[in-house]
């Protein structure tokens, strides 16, 4: 009875060993498994593993992407412009035993990198090329830093330069830039309106230069619109042909009015 009971208890105790050392793991996990200290030649998992301790040792690592925040960089162009600027880099592990066995915490080492990479690849651009060409440059930050984890069986799959604080000096001096720009703009605008209207009107009087009679139309119309609006007031033009007339008019006679003087000193004038 003894022996028998002997072995109901070792085996009851073999029983909850053996339960302990079901593990599950889930879709997106892995499990590497160190036995005695050796890594086993493929991760474990997905469902139902078995990890025997403490001969084995199993890290669990999720294959899924994950995301982090770059905190703000220091960082001067080469326009030498002082901005900060961060970063969120967005990566997921593709071999999960070098992620383990070749670096100590992967998001640590990729977010050092992707920290002195953000500095040495936005210092080389100017400040133009920063806000204009940002893909660009999200393209070669993504590049370096995948080059560098790599080997760690990590993979950068893209990354976003997210904010680029500017000083208050390099803002106002923007938004002057900005209305200064506008400005032109509406110049430009406004005298290539000019000119079309000077080149229509030009137009319009060789048309009624050939007809005199359409210019006196045109003012039996222009005087009918403003009778149409109940003016108290009429002004009526006057063609500029009876002005230049009347000037040439008012220059003859007074040419014919200047008394005939002669120079002191002058010979007669022979009849």
């Amino acid at each position: 009875m003894e022996g028998i009971g002997c072995f109901a208890i070792a085996g009851g105790v073999l029983a909850i060993y053996l339960i302990s050392s079901i593990k599950i793991l889930a879709e997106y996990e892995r499990g590497v498994i160190f036995r005695l200290g050796r890594l086993l030649s493929s991760a474990k998992g997905p469902g139902l593993v078995f990890v025997f301790r403490p001969i084995d040792r199993m890290v669990r690592i999720s294959l899924r992407q994950e995301a982090f925040e770059v905190p703000p960089q220091d960082i001067i162009t080469r326009d030498n412009v002082t901005l900060k600027v961060n970063a969120v880099i967005f990566l997921r592990v593709i071999d999960a035993n070098k992620a383990v066995v070749e670096v100590s915490n992967y998001v640590y080492q990729t977010s050092q990198f992707a920290q002195t990479t953000l500095r040495s690849v936005l210092g080389e651009v100017e400040l133009d090329e920063l806000l204009s060409k940002r893909e660009k440059l999200n393209l070669r930050i993504q590049e370096i830093l995948d080059a560098h984890t790599a080997p760690w069986g990590v993979k950068v799959i893209n990354v976003e330069v997210k904010q680029v604080d500017l000083p208050e000096s390099m803002l106002r001096a923007m938004a002057k830039q900005a209305e200064a720009e506008r400005e032109k703009r509406s110049k430009i605008i406004h005298a290539e309106g000019e000119f079309n209207a000077s080149q229509k009107l030009a137009d319009a009087a060789k048309i009624l230069a050939t007809e005199p009679v359409t210019l006196q139309l045109r003012y039996l119309q222009t005087l009918t619109e403003i009778g149409t609006e109940k003016n108290t007031t009429i002004v009526f033009p006057l063609p500029v042909d009876i002005l230049v007339g009347l000037q040439k008019w008012s220059e003859e006679m007074i040419k014919s009015s200047e008394p005939n003087v002669r120079p002191a000193g002058a010979p007669p004038k022979a009849d």
